[in-house]
């Protein structure tokens, strides 16, 4: 055979190769399906924006295009999520968004995805050093001490103690169970996530009061050495039924519900972007994992970018097996 025809035996032979790697029915060969942009929520606080890019990454790794809206949180599962601004959202906590849930569930128009992997717990918290003050905590009957509740106190709210709730966006009904409960607290709802986050730190440090909204999974419960208040125990009664509870005339009168971090899409996803779908329906991860990531965007400075990146390479062989 002449090194001519041998080239050209060989060069066939990657054409047919190649030719056969295009015919494959492999979940990777099929992506993209469509090349319309696959629009994945950015909220405001640092996991779920951490998911997004993780999610985000894995599906551009595939070939689909990827762009991040930022939206709001409950607002966004009844109109983001059904009239085409958004196709995906990786955090929605049975804490604060049981309600908007049912009402997205309802339009028929998304569909949950099934569980992030972490279990959502949300709450008044303060440092272990408030204890020397009010010695009675955590049970929630000592805010009603008026001494106890002054310890609390700042300028702006004197006499009365300061809780420092999120952002406004995450509701959680914190203004309503201080009525509900008669505490002789005020409530101060922080500007973003990173400003409570950033007067927790300070106070800390300086051992200064604060009662704020801790939740988890986040770093901080790790970080800082505290405890959540024992508020009555929630039941779904307790935020449909005034007679229920400690106060018959008002809901809201027990603490926030625990449970489940869910994932939601637009219903036509599975149909527009099959194999993006189950990549996004499949995709969990670990609540010290998540914990340790978050802590080192918010604590070490890290881009959520880089972060995102690096457990996207560490996790390479779960998410092809996810795309299959």
């Amino acid at each position: 055979m002449s090194f001519r025809s041998y080239i050209s035996k060989l060069s066939m032979s990657a054409v047919a190769l190649a030719t056969l790697s295009l015919l494959s029915p492999s979940a990777h060969a099929a992506a993209p399906e469509s090349n319309d942009p696959i629009k994945i929520a950015l909220f405001d606080w640092t996991s779920v924006n951490l998911n997004a890019k993780i999610l985000g990454g894995i599906l551009e790794k595939l070939g689909y295009t990827v762009e991040y809206p930022t939206a709001d949180y409950l607002s966004s599962l009844t109109t983001g999520l059904t009239n085409g601004d958004l196709d995906v959202g990786l955090e929605f906590w049975d804490t604060t968004a049981g309600e908007a849930m049912k009402a997205s569930d309802a339009t028929g128009q998304t569909e949950r995805l099934g569980k992030l992997g972490p279990k959502a717990k949300e709450e008044w918290w303060f440092p272990e050093y408030m204890k020397e003050k009010c010695p009675t905590l955590p049970d929630w009957h000592a805010l009603l001490d008026a001494t106890c509740a002054a310890s609390f106190s700042t300028a702006e709210t004197a006499p009365k103690g300061r809780y420092l709730g999120g952002p406004v966006t995450w509701e959680g009904f914190d203004d309503e169970r201080v009525a509900a409960l008669k505490l002789p607290f005020t409530v101060i709802h922080a500007g973003t996530d990173a400003a409570m986050f950033a007067e927790l730190d300070s106070a800390y440090q300086r051992k200064a009061p604060i009662m704020l909204w801790i939740y988890s999974p986040h770093w901080a419960p790790a970080k800082y050495k505290g405890e959540w208040v024992q508020f009555p125990e929630y039941t779904p009664e307790c935020y449909n039924d005034p007679k229920w509870g400690v106060n018959p005339d008002a809901k809201y009168d027990c603490g926030k519900p625990h449970g489940e971090i869910w994932k939601y899409a637009w219903n036509g996803m599975k149909d527009k972007w099959p194999v993006a779908y189950k990549v996004a329906k499949a995709y969990t991860i670990d609540t010290d994992e998540l914990n340790k990531m978050s802590g080192e965007i918010d604590l070490d400075g890290k881009t959520t970018e880089d972060v995102a990146a690096a457990w996207i390479a560490a996790h390479e062989a779960d998410w092809k097996a996810w795309a299959q």
